[in-house]
Order: structure tokens, then C-alpha cells, then sequence
């Protein structure tokens, strides 16, 4: 059941690359990105005048209090001889270079005037703030945007050999799981990022303004902490890349399951499906642990060397502010900076850890939009074959192989007159599918030349030319939303509601959807369990007939009804086919008699065509398959 879904190895690429393209979509709201910078600017300018500014709150009530110790009635000249005459050398310096007035005691009044601008700083700090979160999550949220419509558009680019080849829930994951990490880590990581840079900047330069000498030996521990940080990411970097595309791995295995989970359980196969999930669960798990381990280990070094750098600015203002070199308040201000510049150079190195997260998201992504794309088209080229077609299909030395080392279809050709039923039959494997797939450009071909109306498919865009056409599949897909707007999908043009009615009494579906509660309006979910599978096909054939193709592409699309709905669906193809080419690829033999021509196809070649009764004289591969279909199920 399960089929390999192991992508390429997992390698460590440089992000260089990567990161570029990352910033280019955030590059393209300028006008956003400015409004972030500036407010994130001013928010940093207010934020550090708030220490500077309570400094002073500090210095005024400590400078009131030594004032209330002195004695009342003398200059400040004369305290200081009296400290001097009493052996208080040591308050000497601490004095002299204080506002001091003996007696007089704290002004309050000049304090509460302090604190109130300490407050209105705040204040706007808190605003802008505000207004920068406002401007980032419209920023990453226009960038994801962008980012997903390329992602939609990439996908109806692709040619089928790349949904061929890659799991469904691989697709899935690149397009889901790792956007969302893109967008959420953008949104925690951008803003923080700016504001941290101007916040380092910002405090480097008030802590110059008070201590030069103190800032210098500050800043020692800044390059210490960023060599940390940067063995930190190079370590994890890796294991971030392993981890999504573990995730990738893991999405596909329970998609792929999930769709087969009831021939699991008729073969038995829970147990090595289990086993299966614990092993990719477990790498997974492996590669997250390591990722998330090493990234970690980033915060508790800073705070380490942070606390180291915080003890080291105490001791020494401590002994300045004895020595009268500096204000207590300025201590206490160039303390609270010293922490405000650790703790946002522990965030970048955080952040840096959670961008390899970010990056391996993008270059999954990157590699998704990079993959190789249908042959462009010019949409202005002109429609040769505008207006109903006649329907007169060409194969022409048709030459085409899905491997270069494997030949397939060699030389190939049949013509199919207008409103013909042609009908492809032959074994598994033989080509059928293929030569509708060719038809459609679904695959281009490879040699030769297929024509409609003497017209090249090549010389009409993929636009143009399955506009044409119409399909019934063997699977019937339906998605999410009303009967009736599943029934007109693939219209052009305003479908009224007499001809709605009139295509689905043709098709037999008034008949079941006349009994639903809602009609036409009912609801259907994903799976369509609301329905028969017999009624979902019906519903694919009304929608088809709805359309007016001119020519009609039926592949297998009776093959999963029983017998009685397989009659209902007969007649409604039957209606279908009427005025039109038709291409009818059956298994079940019974449904293609009265076909105007039936080709029967193995290893991409004609080998029989005719009639139903003509290839039956012939005694040859036709009527094999006709005797092991009828005549030995009436043996057995």
C-alpha cells in the first residue's frame, strides 16, 4: 500500500540565496516596511529616555535626602568642611558633586513632575508600539498572501509528471504547514528584530552620553555573546532543514493512508502502518528535538554572559558613584540600560535560531517554485478554432514516452470522425489514458502531430483547446458547496434554471435530487457522503453536459457503479454523447457495443480496430478480452 514518499537527501545549503528572496516579498510593501522602521524608531528613542529620565527621579529624592542629613542653615561649602572636620571623608566627593541644600528635604512637587514626563514617555512608547505591531502583521500578512497566490499559481503551471512523481501530502505540506511557519515566524521575528537593532543602538549611545568608560567595558561582552550565538545556528541549522522535511514526509504517509485506510484494514495492514508512521514519526521527532535543543541553548548563554556584564557595570559604577564621579540616578539609569541592551541581544540570537526554522520552510517552498513549469503560452495568441468545432480528431505518427529509456507510444494513428464514439480499450498499462492525456496537453507530445479540425493542438493554447472539451472521470471529484454550483463548474456562461433542469432530467439527477431536503441547494461536504457513488457520477455527467463540449473525453466512468446504476449512468452518457466526438475508455466491454469504432491499444500501439462485431469475427485480441470478460465468467 504504501509507496515511497522519501524525498532527496537532506542537505545544509547556504541561505544566502534564500534569505534574499525571503526579504523581496516584504520589500514590496515599501510603504508598510517604512511605517514599521519609524514607528519601531521612535518607539526606541522613547523607550530609552525613560531610564534617563526616572535617573533623575532617583538623583532628585537621594539628593533631597542627603539634604534633609545635613544640618539647616549652612551653604553646601560649609556641610562639606563639616563632613570634613568630623572624619566623613568618605561622603566628601559624593557631596560636592551633588545639588544639595542643607535642610531643605526632598522636593516632592519636582519629583512628581519627573515621573509624570517618565510617564507620558511611556505612554508613547506603548502607542507606537502599537502602531508598529499594527503595520507588521499588514506587512507579513500582504507577503504570505503573495506568497500563496504564487504558490496557487505555480500549481496550475505544473505539468502532471510533477504530480506523478511527488506525494500528494508532500505538495500539501509545502504549500500549508511551511507557509504558516514563514508567516508566523515573520510576524514574531521582523518587528522584534528592528526594534531590538534600534534598541541596541539607541542604549549604546545614552550609556555613552553618562559613562563612556563603563560603556567600553559593557560592551566587551558583545562580541562573546554573538560568537555564541552564531556556533548556536550553525549547529542547528541543519536539523531545522531535516525537521520540515521530516514534516513533509510524515504529512504525505498519513494522507496517502488516511485516502487508503479501508484497503488497510481489509489486507490487514495496520500493524506495518504503524510501524511504518512510529519510524518517520520518530525522525521527525529526532530532528525537532536537535533543532529545538541547539536553538535552546541561545537565551540561557546571553542571560549568562548578560548577568556577567550586569555584575561587572555595578561593581564598577558603584565605586564611581562613591567616588563622586557619577550620580546615583545615573548608575541606576546606566543599570536598567545595560539590562535593556542584553536582553534584546538574547532575543536576536533567538530570533537567528527561529529564522533557520523560517529558512528551511522558504527553501522548500522556493525549490516548489522553482520546479519546471508547461511550456509558456502567449495569451494573446489567437484562437483559430473559436466557435463550435466540427470535432474531427487527427493522431498523426504520434511518438511519446513519460521515460526517454522506456519507449511507449512510437507511431501512432487513427482518425476520429465528428460525432463519432471512439472507444480505447485493452489491458492495464497499454496506453489508454495516455492518448486522452495527449489529446488534452496534459503531456506533450513527443513526435508527430495531433489535429483537431486540421488544426494543431500545438497551435492553440492549453486555454483554447480544452475549452473543447469535456470529462467524465472514474474518480468523481465534487467539491465543497451547493449541488447546483457543482452542476454548473464547468460553464462559461449564465446557466439558467430551465436548462439546468432540462441537462439534469437528461442525466437522470431531478431524480435523486428532488428527494433531498434542500434540492439543488443541499449542501455537499468534501467526501459527498450525503450521495451514492452512482449519484456522484451522475452528477460529473450532468455538470459535463451542462458545459457543451464539443468533444467528450469518458474515462472509465462506469467502473465503480453496480449494474443497475450502471444502466442510469449508460443512458446518461448515452444523452451525453449526442452531436459530439467521443472518446470512451472502458474496462467493462459491455458498455462500448455500440461504438462507431473501438481501438484496442497495447504498449502504446493499435493493434485491433473496428466495429464491436467486426473485432469479434477477427478472433483476435478484441475477442479475447471479450471471452474473459462474458464467456468465462459463464464457465465459472
Amino acid at each position: 500500500m504504501a509507496r515511497n514518499t522519501s524525498t532527496a537527501p537532506v542537505t545544509s545549503k547556504p541561505r544566502r540565496h534564500t534569505l534574499k528572496r525571503l526579504i523581496a516579498y516584504i520589500l514590496q510593501d515599501k510603504i508598510r516596511l517604512w511605517a514599521v522602521i519609524i514607528a519601531a524608531g521612535l518607539a526606541t528613542y522613547t523607550m530609552v529616555l525613560g531610564p534617563k529620565i526616572l535617573g533623575q527621579a532617583t538623583t532628585a529624592i537621594f539628593e533631597g535626602l542627603i539634604s534633609k542629613m545635613l544640618p539647616a542653615g549652612v551653604t553646601k561649602e560649609q556641610a562639606i568642611e563639616g563632613l570634613k572636620a568630623s572624619g566623613h571623608e568618605s561622603m566628601v566627593d559624593m557631596v560636592a558633586s551633588m545639588d544639595v541644600h542643607p535642610g531643605s528635604g526632598v522636593d516632592f512637587t519636582h519629583v512628581a513632575q519627573i515621573l509624570a514626563l517618565a510617564g507620558a514617555v511611556f505612554i508613547c512608547t506603548v502607542l507606537l508600539r502599537w502602531i508598529q505591531g499594527w503595520s507588521l502583521t499588514r506587512l507579513v500578512s500582504n507577503a504570505v498572501h503573495r506568497m500563496r497566490k504564487q504558490i496557487e499559481e505555480k500549481l496550475d503551471r505544473l505539468p502532471l509528471s510533477y504530480f506523478d512523481r511527488v506525494p500528494r501530502g508532500e505538495v500539501m505540506s509545502r504549500t500549508t504547514n511551511d507557509v504558516d511557519n514563514i508567516g508566523q515566524t515573520l510576524q514574531q521575528v521582523l518587528g522584534e528584530f528592528i526594534f531590538s537593532v534600534f534598541t541596541v543602538v539607541g542604549v549604546i549611545i545614552m550609556m555613552l552620553t553618562i559613562a563612556p568608560v563603563l560603556t567600553a567595558v559593557s560592551l566587551i561582552v558583545i562580541p562573546v555573546i554573538l560568537l555564541a550565538a552564531y556556533l548556536v545556528i550553525r549547529a542547528a541549522q541543519p536539523h531545522f532543514f531535516k525537521q520540515w522535511s521530516a514534516t513533509g514526509t510524515v504529512n504525505a504517509h498519513v494522507e496517502e493512508m488516511f485516502t487508503g485506510h479501508m484497503v488497510v484494514r481489509a489486507y490487514g495492514q495496520e500493524s506495518h502502518v504503524i510501524e511504518e508512521f512510529d519510524k518517520r514519526n520518530r525522525e521527525l521527532a529526532q530532528a525537532s528535538f536537535k533543532a529545538q535543543a541547539l536553538s535552546g541553548a541561545t537565551m540561557p548563554l546571553t542571560q549568562f554572559f548578560g548577568n556577567v556584564n550586569f555584575v561587572m557595570v555595578v561593581i564598577f559604577g558603584g565605586i564611581k558613584v562613591l567616588h563622586g564621579t557619577m550620580t546615583l540616578g545615573d548608575l541606576q539609569a546606566f543599570s536598567q540600560y545595560v539590562r535593556q541592551m542584553n536582553q534584546p541581544l538574547g532575543q536576536l540570537s533567538s530570533m537567528a535560531t527561529m529564522l533557520q526554522g523560517c529558512l528551511a520552510s522558504a527553501e522548500r517552498i522556493f525549490e516548489f517554485l522553482d520546479e519546471p513549469e508547461e511550456e509558456s503560452e502567449s495569451e494573446s495568441q489567437p484562437d483559430v478554432l473559436a466557435g463550435r468545432m466540427q470535432g474531427l480528431v487527427q493522431f498523426d505518427h504520434v511518438k511519446f514516452s513519460y521515460d526517454v529509456h522506456k519507449p511507449l507510444i512510437e507511431d501512432l494513428s487513427f482518425t476520429a470522425q465528428p460525432d463519432q464514439t471512439i472507444a480505447i480499450v485493452g489491458p492495464t498499462g497499454a496506453g489508454k489514458t495516455t492518448l486522452v492525456n495527449l489529446l488534452m496537453r496534459f503531456y506533450e507530445i513527443q513526435g508527430g502531430t495531433i489535429a483537431i479540425d486540421g488544426v494543431s493542438t500545438r497551435d492553440l493554447t492549453r486555454a483554447q483547446l480544452r475549452r473543447h472539451f469535456g470529462m467524465v472521470l472514474q474518480d468523481t471529484w465534487l467539491f465543497d458547496g451547493t449541488i447546483r454550483e457543482n452542476l454548473v463548474y464547468g460553464t462559461h456562461e449564465e446557466v439558467s434554471e430551465e436548462r439546468l433542469l432540462e441537462a439534469a432530467r437528461a442525466t437522470h439527477v431531478d431524480d435523486f435530487v428532488r428527494r433531498l431536503p434542500q434540492g439543488y441547494d443541499t449542501i455537499l461536504t468534501q467526501d459527498s457522503s450525503e450521495l451514492s457513488l452512482g449519484e456522484r457520477q451522475l452528477l460529473t455527467i450532468c455538470r459535463a453536459f451542462l458545459s457543451q463540449p464539443d468533444i467528450l473525453i469518458l474515462d472509465e466512468a462506469t467502473s465503480s457503479v453496480d449494474t443497475r446504476t450502471e444502466t442510469l449512468v449508460q443512458h446518461a452518457m448515452n444523452e451525453l454523447r449526442k452531436g459530439r466526438t467521443s472518446f470512451v475508455i472502458a474496462h467493462r466491454l459491455s458498455t462500448i457495443r455500440d461504438a462507431d469504432r473501438i481501438l484496442v491499444v497495447n504498449h502504446g500501439a493499435i493493434v485491433e480496430q473496428g466495429t464491436h462485431d467486426e473485432l469479434l469475427a477477427k478472433q483476435g485480441a478484441y475477442a479475447e478480452l471479450y471471452r474473459a470478460q462474458f464467456a468465462g465468467a459463464v464457465e465459472d
